[in-house]
Parts: C-alpha cells; sequence; structure tokens
C-alpha cells in the first residue's frame, strides 16, 4: 500500500470535483458512483441499533433484494470497470503481460491480507479461553486465530480481481461473454442439478434452506477445521454457511467481469451519446433477464445466484448510466463532491471505517449504571433515541458516522493524496 504526495497545483487537478474529460485514468462520474457505493456500504454496516434499521437498509433475510443487497455488488462492478481502465492504461504506456499479471496478483494478494487482517483485529482473544483455565499471552493470541473468519468482502473482493483480471486480459469481448455465460449457468446448474453430500436430495429442493445448499456443505468442507481442532472459521453469525464463501465467489467473478466489459464500452471511441444509450439498453437487458431467471433459481445475495448477478449488474448499468447523464450531459455537478471524496480513496474509507467501527462498538466502554456500554451504544440509545424513533435514531448514527469520514477524506481530497495497493 502506498500514498501519494501532495501534489503540485496542476496535479491536483485530477482530484478536483469538475474533472478533464481527457484525464487518462479517472472518470468523474465513475468514482461518484464509486463514492455513492462506499457511502451505502458504511451506513449499511454500521447502524446505531442492528435491531432498528429500516427495511431497505436491512439485506434481505434470503431470497429478495434491498438496497443494502445491491451495495456489494456495485463494487464488484465498478472494481472491473477500474481494472479494464488501469490496465489498458498501462500496457499503452509499454508495460508487459509479465509485469501486468505480477501486479494483479500483487494487488488481489494485498487485498486479501488487508481483509483478513481486519477479520483478525485485535489479534487477541479476551475473555476465557476453552482448555486454559490460566492462559498466558500466546493463548490468547492462539485463541483469536481458532475463531477467525477467514473470508470476507475483501477478499472477495481480491479474489474476483484477480480471476476477472486473467480471464478478461486479452480476452475478445465474445470471449467474454461466453466465459460470464458459462460460469452462471454452470453455478446455476450445480446448485440445483447436484445431489449436496448428506442431504439425501437435489440441490434444488434445498435452496431455501440456507445451511443446507451445496454452496453451504462447501464452506463447511473448506472452512470448518472443528474437526481437526483447529476451529470454525465461518462467518460466526451462521457458523454453517458463508456468504463470502468458496463456491459463490464464481458468480461473484462473473459480476466483476460484467463490470470490465461495462468498461470496454465506457473506453471505446463511441460518442457519449451511444455509450449511454447501450448502458441503459444492457441495464435493462440484465434486469429483466435477472428477474426472470429468478423465478426458478431465486436472486439471492447470500448464494450470490446466477439471476443475482443479472439483476443487479443491470441496475448498476442504469444507476452508472444516469450519473454520467447528470454529470456529463447535463454538467450537473455541484453535488458530487461528497461522492468524489469517498470515491477517489475507497479502500481507506472501508478499512477505516471498519476499524472505526470495531472501536466503537468493542474496544471504547464506559461504565453507565453499573453496567458497561460501548461509545455506539451510548451515542445511539441514550443521546439518539432518547429523542428520535429508534430507526431513525438508528440511521442519524450511520449518518454521523459518514460525516465523520468524510471530514477525514476530505482533508486527503485536498491534497490530492490517494492511498493505492
Amino acid at each position: 500500500m502506498s500514498a501519494t504526495h501532495p501534489m503540485s497545483s496542476a496535479e491536483r487537478h485530477e482530484f478536483r470535483p469538475v474533472a478533464s474529460a481527457n484525464r487518462a485514468n479517472r472518470h468523474t462520474s465513475l468514482d461518484v458512483f464509486r463514492g455513492l457505493t462506499i457511502i451505502g456500504m458504511i451506513v449499511v454496516n454500521n447502524p446505531g441499533d442492528s435491531g432498528a434499521v429500516y427495511a431497505e437498509l436491512r439485506h434481505s433475510a434470503w431470497n429478495g433484494c434491498t438496497i443494502a443487497d445491491l451495495i456489494f455488488p456495485f463494487f464488484l462492478f465498478v472494481v472491473g470497470i477500474t481494472t479494464h481502465l488501469s490496465l489498458s492504461s498501462r500496457s499503452a504506456r509499454g508495460d508487459a503481460d509479465a509485469a501486468l499479471r505480477r501486479q494483479i496478483l500483487r494487488r488481489g494478494t494485498l487485498i486479501f491480507a488487508i481483509g483478513f487482517l481486519l477479520n483478525w483485529f485485535p489479534f487477541y482473544q479476551y475473555g476465557v479461553i476453552a482448555g486454559h483455565p490460566r492462559a498466558s499471552f500466546l493463548d490468547h493470541l492462539a485463541g483469536r486465530l481458532e475463531t477467525v473468519r477467514f473470508l470476507g468482502v475483501l477478499q472477495r473482493i481480491g479474489f474476483a480481481y484477480v480471476a476477472a483480471a486473467m480471464l478478461t486480459w486479452r480476452a475478445s469481448t465474445r470471449r467474454i461473454v461466453v466465459t460470464v455465460a458459462v460460469l452462471l449457468v454452470g453455478y446455476w446448474l450445480a446448485l440445483t442439478l447436484l445431489p449436496v453430500p448428506g442431504e439425501d436430495a437435489l440441490g434444488a429442493q434445498l435452496l431455501d434452506a440456507p445451511g443446507h445448499t451445496l454452496a453451504a456443505w462447501v464452506d463447511r468442507l473448506s472452512l470448518d477445521w472443528s474437526r481437526w481442532g483447529l476451529g470454525n472459521h465461518i462467518w460466526k453469525s451462521s457458523a454453517v454457511y458463508d456468504p463470502e464463501g468458496l463456491l459463490s465467489t464464481i458468480p461473484a467473478v462473473a459480476t466483476t467481469m460484467i463490470g470490465v466489459l461495462t468498461g470496454r464500452w465506457l473506453g471505446s471511441g463511441r460518442s457519449l451519446g451511444e455509450r449511454l444509450r447501450g448502458m441503459f439498453a444492457a441495464g435493462a437487458v440484465l434486469v429483466a433477464g435477472g428477474l426472470v431467471w429468478g423465478i426458478g433459481f431465486p436472486i439471492n445475495k447470500n448464494l450470490w445466484t446466477s439471476s443475482y448477478v443479472l439483476f443487479t449488474a443491470g441496475v448498476g448499468c442504469l444507476l452508472l448510466g444516469t450519473i454520467t447523464w447528470l454529470v456529463d450531459v447535463r454538467q450537473w455537478r455541484r453535488w458530487t463532491t461528497p461522492f468524489l471524496i469517498f470515491g477517489t480513496n475507497p479502500l481507506t474509507a472501508y478499512v477505516g471505517s471498519e476499524l472505526t467501527a470495531m472501536l466503537l462498538d468493542s474496544t471504547i466502554k464506559l461504565r453507565v449504571g453499573g453496567h458497561l456500554q460501548s461509545a455506539r451504544e451510548l451515542i445511539d440509545g441514550r443521546v439518539l433515541a432518547s429523542w428520535l424513533d429508534p430507526r431513525a435514531a438508528s440511521l442519524v448514527y450511520s449518518l454521523i458516522f459518514v460525516l465523520g469520514w468524510c471530514a477525514i477524506l476530505r482533508l486527503l481530497y485536498r491534497r490530492g493524496v490517494v492511498i493505492r495497493i
């Protein structure tokens, strides 16, 4: 990971809200879309009270798609677009294919590692360690490793980025489309027609049973090491399936590859009007395809079903097209600054907000009325919820959280500092 140094006034122009239309690797509308996605992710991930959240800001319990369920696929969609733009730019500068492949592997590995370190933080298991009545410091470290979740949001992004970049680099558009189709149809057939080991039933009969799908079986096989005494490394909220598990990462790669195709379209020599019409048309077709496929293979984020891939990619195309129309056609740019602030430093925003949330929720605690309460509980419960509806208080807490990080990122934005890996 590296940070750029403060730039000259000419160089800093790249990071201003009204950016040059000819700048090489950055599109204002794309940064706005990415910033909107990051802000949405922070709001959804950081409610004041997880039990009091407006329905559209809560992930679907299983089948279905809320606003919250759109955020992660939007991020992978953007990763695909920027992957194409970045690699094309480096290739145009004369970088060899071997150097590009090394960059892809290095970046994907770093993204995965950062995600794993976030899951591992604070690297120490507090409380009693089973089997160690007088646990040492090393026992507490080992105890944390036995419960750490291996996979997660950044880990999936790392996997999907590497796979999509390798599969699409130097590939024809037709080949990419065929590969996406093979991934989505193959995943659909695997989850519906293959028998699930230990269940005595085909996958299609178990799609509404979260812990009994083929994806859940793969998660337990690969991530639950309890049979060897090495702990369960699946998402702790379920312990039997992981929403970012290995098998469901396959269609997530397809989401990223659709982003690559979108990046190719945006980077083509066609007129802006033609590109926008193409995006709106593609978005409508993908949304319709996802809805139709969802009749037999339900739209589901946890399984990252093929219908979910089409539907969310379609909505992403429509939203990005709308933002581009507002910014580049109508020239309405005054409203974009907050989103550009987040969109130009997405990794900093995500990692920083996750660490801040951990500190506010589990590390910073005060004793009130004889009970320890986290900073989050005190702000939401004793300050905001004392005069607001619980759901409104929870949302206001999220927005305050966003504003706090907006202030931090604004300092970097004004100085033209971007943290990259």
